[in-house]
């Protein structure tokens, strides 16, 4: 079925990615990157359909040629940390044909991007048939209508007038300047630099400190990269996905629909997939179970059954009020879906703790590491500055010759220690080299990542089973309108049926992590958190109440029989 998957992530250079490589990527091509002189080559890449660029009005015709655009891009941001471009990744709905799917991606950059004066590149992946796929890769920086980019930013000078501060760009300085505003510069107002306007300081006689005028510390934000950076405007571009999704959806005649929003926007209470990424997805393809796709195919199997026990449950509303066997029905239902999320909850918390507790076995001794691997560099770097000044020190400075040799011989004995304490750590691991321990830090992310995706998952299912749980109350509440007996007389003749069926449904949807014990310790929790004994206990709470009803009866029987003999 149709999926909403809409991706936003912002290529940066401070990150260690670059717009060119990012391109080439898309694109599964060879592209040479001016900024740093490296060529980024993806034409082994498998899976390109389809790739296009697209130019607004004012952009020069020559940044058809993605690796021109790319490298314009790399050229005006010259800062170590720049913002370079913003990349979606959107999934594309596998009930349309690939030439809908492109006209249904055309569509959409340019009436989002293009028309609002973005660069766009773009290219659809589709390795298996299965996951077809788009990346979009946008400019950051506004063109004007010369086809120049534009500031990110102007530098504001913050200035004073009668005692009101007020920001000005360069240009606006000029007008302002008039109207009798004034800059301020650092003065020496004894050992303390204050800002302050040249008219003020010159009354105080007093010396600027620098040249350098007051301004605001990030300038002023171009107002059109403002509203692209903006939250408001990401969300404007989720709704637009799935608007023109649906479009094409609905004049290919197909009843399904995506939607942006959450499922607790939409007043569901279904457990949310979490994000796969291609490296699990590649995993599965080789046959090779995924731990993430795992996750994702229970929580879709438990949502299925949860659907359809509420469904079952609605059904049954009506005739609830006069039929002891449909209140017994719904009651069991509902019992069973709380059941079900017992057990995800036992299982994805038991999990994450497991993996916690590997988390923890493994993080001290990699931070060690990390701490030797960054104490030897600081020691290198002692030692080679220590070795260098004893090559300048004349002959005859036998005292500082004397105290550095004693330094270097103690920094030698430290990287020595720290050396063997590298070892035996790397042995631990069953690693040969520090370059190795990538692995580890790999493995680290792998289960952080993990253990934060079963925690949701357990979160979500108490959430659920809180609910479930109110309504099984409800039910409670009309239950006592009847007769007790024979409501627990027909939930038992249900419960061994029902819990069979749930059983069995947790083993498909868990397979090989079900566990006979985990459903038994879920099912005694459900029993108590509903405040109603367990199985076991069930025979001799039916004896209670049939000994409760039988009372009278007796009471009646032994009455008569006094009576009888009187006469």
């Amino acid at each position: 079925m149709a999926i909403y998957h809409l991706e936003a992530k912002v290529v940066s250079r401070g990150a260690g990615r670059s717009a060119v490589a990012a391109s080439a990527y898309l694109s599964c091509s060879r592209l040479y990157n001016d900024y740093d002189g490296i060529q980024h080559d993806y034409t082994k890449k498998q899976g390109l359909v389809w790739q296009e660029a697209f130019l607004p009005e004012y952009a020069p015709q020559e940044w058809q040629d993605r690796e021109k655009l790319w490298n314009a891009v790399e050229e005006v941001e010259t800062a170590k940390d720049s913002r370079l471009a913003r990349e979606f990744v959107v999934a594309l709905p596998i009930e349309l044909s690939r030439t809908e799917q492109i006209e249904l991606l055309q569509e959409f950059i340019r009436e989002q991007f293009v028309s609002d004066g973005m660069c766009a590149d773009a290219a659809i992946h589709d390795t298996d048939g299965h996951n077809p796929h788009a990346h979009i890769l946008l400019t950051v920086r506004p063109l004007d209508e010369r086809g120049k980019w534009q500031c990110k930013t102007e530098k504001e000078y913050l200035c004073m007038k009668n005692g009101e501060e007020r920001g000005f760009t360069a240009a606006e300085f000029r007008t302002a300047q008039n109207e009798g505003w004034e800059k301020q510069y650092p003065y020496k107002v004894g050992k303390k630099k204050v800002y302050m306007t040249p008219s003020d300081a010159e009354a105080q006689g007093l010396v600027r400190a620098d040249k350098h005028p007051k301004s605001t510390r990030y300038g002023r934000q171009n107002p059109i990269s403002e509203r692209w950076n903006s939250e408001e405007q990401l969300v404007v571009w989720r709704a637009a996905w799935a608007d023109v999704t649906n479009r094409y959806l609905e004049r290919a005649g197909r009843e399904e629909r995506i939607d942006h929003r959450s499922n607790a926007a939409r007043g569901l209470d279904e457990i949310s997939t979490i994000h796969e990424g291609v490296a699990a997805q590649a995993l599965e393809r080789k046959g090779i179970i995924s731990d993430r796709c795992e996750i994702n195919r229970q929580i879709r199997e438990q949502n299925k059954l949860i659907r359809a026990i509420r469904d079952e449950i609605t059904k049954l509303k009506n005739a609830i009020m006069t039929s002891i066997p449909a209140l017994a029905k719904a009651l069991e239902t509902a019992r069973k879906g709380i059941l079900l999320l017992r057990y995800s909850w036992l299982y994805h918390t038991g999990a994450a703790e497991n993996l916690e507790k590997n988390i923890q076995l493994i993080r001290p001794d990699y931070e060690r590491f990390l701490t030797i691997r960054k104490l030897l560099r600081e020691k290198a770097k002692l030692k080679k500055a220590l070795t260098a000044e004893l090559k300048t020190l004349s002959a005859t400075s036998f005292l500082r010759r004397g105290e550095i040799k004693r330094e270097l011989a103690a920094v030698t004995e430290d990287m020595e220690e720290l050396k063997s304490e590298l070892s035996m750590l790397l042995a631990d691991f069953g690693k040969t080299d520090a370059e190795s321990m990538k692995e580890v830090k790999q493995q680290l992310d792998v289960m952080t990542a993990s253990k934060t995706g079963l925690e949701t998952i357990a979160a979500k299912a108490a959430d659920s089973m809180d609910t479930e749980i109110e309504k099984f109350r409800a039910l409670q509440e009309q239950a006592k309108a009847v007769d007790a007996a024979e409501l627990h007389a027909a939930r038992m003749e249900l419960r061994g049926e029902m819990t069979a069926a749930v059983r069995e449904k947790i083993k498909d949807t868990f397979c090989r992590n079900y566990d006979y014990d985990r459903f038994r310790q879920a099912d005694r929790d459900v029993s108590e958190l509903l405040g109603e004994p367990h199985l076991d206990e069930q025979r001799s709470v039916l004896h209670e109440l049939h000994h409760a009803q039988e009372q009278p009866a007796a009471e009646k029987r032994n009455r008569t029989h006094k009576n009888e003999q009187e006469l």
